[in-house]
């Protein structure tokens, strides 16, 4: 079975612009990673110079949703653009690109909607296993390390039941 994960990048207003699905390889050491290794080196910036141009820039989040959605499109399936706002799709893992200071922020959660209750169960419910910057990622505790203290202090859902 697939592993789906949705990707919503949000706007310096914390407005989100729209949403990346993709159909396998969701979990955080496939999606995750990939998110990851991709955002650690761009920076954002308001406004972009001639020489901003060889660099691994982003003017804005608008500009950066663009760059992300290039990246992971290279043929037909796999990964699907939908409207912001969009969940209840049987995904396990939402990543949330936002931005934080002028700096990219990745944010992790994990458990598909339908464990949390009927579907439409809002996504704030999902347990966050990982936010920070990207370059962060991997490093110190894993993703799965977090997942298993979620459920030892107490923390459950059917994804965390049956993954630890």
């Amino acid at each position: 079975m697939s592993t789906r994960s949705l990707t919503a990048i949000k706007d310096e207003e914390g407005v989100e612009i729209c949403v990346l699905y993709r159909q396998m390889d969701g979990y955080p050491t496939g999606m995750g990673a990939d998110l990851a290794n991709f955002l650690k080196e761009i920076t954002l910036v308001n406004g972009i110079t001639f020489s901003d141009r060889d660099k691994k820039t982003a003017n804005g989040m608008e500009c950066l949703a663009a760059q992300i959605i290039a990246h992971f499109k290279d043929g037909v399936g796999d990964f699907y653009l939908s409207p912001a706002g969009t969940r209840d799709c049987g995904e396990e893992y939402l990543y949330t690109i936002y931005e934080e200071k002028g700096k990219i922020k990745l944010k992790v959660q994990v458990g598909d909607t339908t464990y949390f209750g009927l579907p439409g169960t809002e996504q704030e419910n999902m347990p966050v296993v990982f936010n920070n910057h990207p370059y962060r990622f991997g490093k110190g505790i894993s993703v799965e390390e977090r997942a298993n203290q979620l459920v030892n202090a107490g923390i459950k859902n059917d994804f965390l039941k049956k993954n630890s």
